[in-house]
């Protein structure tokens, strides 16, 4: 009989399997996952129903076309410097400081132009200023 005593090795932990597993599991997710690419950022402007035109005393109708020419209550505006439009603000401002300016600026026109205009309407003392939109209807139609 053998009375030695008997040498019990250590269990050994085999990675490889277990690695091997996890590495097709990684894989398969990796491409049933589906990704949302942005290529571009939609944006939609803003539509207002309004009443008819009017044209009141108190309004000043300031328009900026698409090459960033000015004109003050259907009056275009010589050159395009911050005093010109300035002092064609303050010509075309008949109720003086309650005048209202509306701005009326071409899709396509340069934001300068737009702040050109809200600047000059500070300079000119007149601190009440709105956007002209489309109506829905016009919207819808281009």
């Amino acid at each position: 009989m053998n009375f030695r005593a008997r040498t019990t090795e250590e269990p050994e932990i085999n990675l490889i399997p277990f690695i091997d597993v996890l590495l097709v599991v990684l894989i398969f997710l990796m491409l049933s996952t589906t990704y949302s690419k942005f290529t571009e950022m939609q944006l939609k402007l803003p539509v207002a129903d309004t009443d008819a035109q009017r044209d009141y005393a108190k309004e000043l109708i300031v328009a900026i076309s698409a090459d960033g020419a000015y004109s003050v209550n259907r009056v275009p505006v010589v050159g395009r410097t911050l005093e010109n439009v300035s002092m064609a603000m303050t010509d075309g401002a008949k109720a003086g400081k309650d005048t209202v300016v509306i701005i009326s600026a071409d899709a396509s026109a340069k934001h300068q132009s737009v702040v050109t205009v809200m600047e000059a309407a500070r300079r000119s003392g007149l601190h009440q200023i709105t956007f002209a939109t489309q109506s829905s209807a016009q919207a819808g139609g281009r």
